[in-house]
């Protein structure tokens, strides 16, 4: 991300990604009309294709938000985390060939400007059935066209890491949004009930496995050790790090990774500067710590991207005091090079 932009290459790994997630969803849209043809005979093809194009764009969000609490619950599922954002503008393909088929459908063919009909066509606002549905899903939708026009790299080095974070953070309340707009939208159809009921399964999915992700980081912040009057912490016996992987504590109101490798010990911030990925869960592949969401590198010692790469992350000084692992509380600045603490032998 600091060296330069260039044309994504997709390599094996990328084409397999793809691949089957165009296969996926194809398969998707084949098999939803094909099987709407048969149970609804009397539904148009534009009709089958809105609710093809619409449902499986709602689907692949679900897989999209809960792909994150799982990588963190469960290290088998990061590959998927790895390529995210294929599945993010994927999805949004599929949203706006929604969208543009169902204004094409129901609110181009008149004398009224199709947005304006959309935004302020008919419907009352004070009651379920006539609800101005399409609304929630107009708002979604830019959301979903922002995040994806800012899903490259060069947007994220330039909008900076915490702003680009909190952008991409409104895909919540695009998925609110969109909740909103299945919820209300099933209400105004015969079988509304049954995707009233699908859609609440969906949801308590997301809702229940981002807590329990929390959970899981919210025992180490929580967690907070005792700080010496002269700034030390003791993090701990030496042998409670596995090799080649890091223990995290809480220290200067930020999670703090102390990797165990080569013999050696070192302390650096656990927040990755490209997507504040958690170096922490991490590991050390041939001398540098790598994060586990999209294999960004630091030198543990320094915490300074390996050249020509410029990323840096604040460190912490250490020391092995009788088998014990000792951090200072105050972050150095970043890529200050630290002395490793030795285990003792």
């Amino acid at each position: 991300m600091s060296v330069g932009y260039q044309a994504v290459g997709w390599n094996r790994q990328k084409k397999l990604y793809d691949l089957a997630l165009a296969g996926g969803v194809g398969a998707y849209l084949a098999v939803f009309c094909a099987t709407g043809a048969l149970l609804y005979a009397g539904a148009t093809p534009e009709t089958l294709l809105i609710r093809a194009l619409g449902s499986a764009a709602f689907v692949l969000l679900h897989v999209i938000l809960c792909i994150g609490p799982l990588a963190r619950l469960d290290a088998r599922f990061l590959p998927l985390l790895y390529n995210r954002r294929h599945l993010g503008v994927t999805m949004c393909v599929l949203a706006m060939g929604h969208a543009a088929v169902a204004v094409i459908q129901f609110h181009a063919l008149g004398v009224v400007d199709p947005l304006a009909n959309v935004l302020a066509g008919e419907g009352d606002w004070a009651r379920a059935s006539l609800f101005p549905f399409q609304v929630f899903g107009f708002f979604a939708l830019v959301i979903l066209v922002l995040m994806a026009a800012t899903s490259h790299d060069f947007w994220l080095a330039n909008l900076t890491a915490p702003v680009w974070k909190a952008l991409h953070m409104l895909v919540y309340a695009a998925y609110a949004l969109l909740v909103a707009h299945v919820a209300f939208g099933a209400g105004q159809t015969p079988h509304g009930g049954i995707i009233l009921g699908v859609v609440g399964i969906g949801a308590v999915v997301v809702v229940g496995l981002h807590l329990l992700a929390a959970g899981r980081g919210g025992k180490t912040d929580q967690a907070r050790p005792v700080v010496a009057e002269d700034g030390w912490i003791d993090a701990g016996p030496v042998e409670a790090i596995p090799d080649n992987r890091a223990k995290v504590v809480v220290a200067a109101g930020e999670r703090v990774a102390i990797f165990r490798y080569d013999g050696k010990i070192s302390a650096v911030s656990s927040v990755c500067q490209h997507q504040n990925g958690p170096l922490g869960e991490g590991r050390v592949i041939d001398g540098c710590i790598t994060c586990p969401w999209h294999g960004y590198q630091y030198l543990p010692d320094t915490g300074a991207s390996p050249p020509p790469f410029t990323e840096k992350i604040p460190t912490f000084r250490v020391a092995v005091r009788d088998g014990r692992v000792w951090i200072h509380s105050k972050p150095l600045p970043a890529g200050t090079r630290v002395e490793p603490a030795l285990i003792e032998t």
